[in-house]
């Protein structure tokens, strides 16, 4: 077979606040304790007969994921449940420490130890997905908000501390902030409890917001008032935000560029109006397909089929490719890599490939009964304006 060539070069970016450079995270699967202790029993007893205990079953969460969030921008990042999104978010956010890969801050590597976290914690902040269960209900707002502040030594008790707490409340548009102080967890809304969890985020402020499906336990009316004031918080106080999130239609209305994981790797990552668009991965344009679109004058056509692999043993090729209707024969065998498609546009995918042999470009997947071909869409030539 001939060696497909594929165009690589890398998406253009700006300078990275904080960037992950292959991050890994595998989880040991919990029926395989017994295993692994029994393998290491085996290894004392005889070395030959412990080796096939070594590879005990993990959960591949993230694989190789490689991130750089640009100074005073709002990258989104997409995906069904279960593609590693939130467990990309607390790697970032140093919740979990990953199986390998490294973070930088400001060009720096920070250290795997506990040394630096409290200063690294102030830089970098995470809001998690269900505000009722991220504040204590036994606790008022005045409390949530002043333990930041005091733990870092950012306000003395008294006056002082009284008014960063307002100020806080005021930048997420709790006002006036007097009537919010001594409300506890479960007489506020839950638009109320989110907007009290981002401005504890903010009150050491923080350079970068992780922000962990932060509307999507929310009522459809008030999310675009979460999403504005996460747009307000960048053009303000200049904070690069990373937004975490299944629907692919906010991630457009908010962010700069988009990255859409699947399976726990990275398929599709570019600026949000071309990756939305023109999307070239088949797993982007399902998404699309699958978000509401009032100008949408037919009715969507969804091209994928099946469920996600098991990340206990993912295939070792593309792990969409079970459920992608222009499977071919390559896609089975090898896992492709990112090829740009258009200016900072890149998709890991063997459509964008040149030089395929018959053999390699052999359909492996028969199209979806009724539904109109989806792909492949060709794509521009690098050199291209677009």
């Amino acid at each position: 077979m001939t060696e497909p060539a594929l165009t690589t070069s890398p998406a253009e970016t700006g300078p990275a606040l904080l960037e992950a450079r292959g991050l890994t995270k595998h989880f040991p699967v919990h029926h395989a304790r017994q295993a692994v202790r029994a393998a290491r029993l085996a290894r004392r007893s005889d070395p030959a007969q412990g080796k096939s205990g070594r590879g005990a079953p993990v959960v591949h969460a993230v694989e190789d994921v490689s991130l750089a969030l640009p100074r005073a921008g709002i990258t989104a990042v997409v995906g069904e449940s279960g593609s590693g999104k939130s467990t990309l978010a607390r790697m970032l956010a140093r919740l979990i420490t990953p199986t390998s890969g490294q973070l930088l801050l400001d060009d720096h590597r920070v250290p795997a130890s506990n040394r630096g976290r409290r200063e690294y914690a102030r830089d970098v902040q995470l809001v998690l997905q269900d505000p009722f269960s991220s504040l204590n209900p036994v606790h008022d707002v005045r409390y949530h908000l002043a333990r930041p502040l005091l733990v870092h030594r950012l306000a003395k008790r008294g006056a002082a501390l009284d008014e960063a707490i307002k100020s806080l409340l005021e930048r997420v548009s709790l006002s006036p902030a007097d009537q919010f102080l001594g409300k506890y967890p479960h007489e506020l809304s839950g638009g109320q409890r989110q907007r009290v969890a981002i401005a504890r985020s903010l009150a050491v402020t923080p350079r970068v917001l992780l922000a962990d499906e932060p509307v999507s336990m929310l009522d459809v009316s008030i999310r675009l008032g979460l999403l504005n004031l996460l747009g307000d918080l960048r053009e303000r106080d200049g904070l690069t935000i990373l937004y975490i999130t299944h629907d692919i239609a906010s991630a457009r209305y908010l962010a700069d560029d988009i990255v859409v994981m699947y399976a726990g790797q990275v398929v599709e990552s570019g600026p949000a109006e071309s990756v939305t668009d023109q999307p070239a991965h088949p797993y982007t344009q399902l998404l699309l397909s699958a978000a509401p679109d009032p100008d949408r004058a037919e009715p969507p056509s969804l091209q994928g089929r099946g469920s996600p692999p098991s990340l206990v043993s993912p295939p070792s090729s593309c792990r969409f490719h079970p459920r992608c209707p222009h499977a071919m024969a390559i896609c089975a065998e090898r896992t492709p890599p990112a090829a740009q498609v258009a200016s900072g546009h890149l998709s890991a995918c063997w459509l964008h490939a040149q030089g395929l042999d018959s053999e390699q470009a052999r359909p492996i997947a028969a199209r979806p009964p009724g539904g109109p071909p989806a792909m492949p869409r060709s794509a521009p030539d690098p050199g291209e304006e677009t």
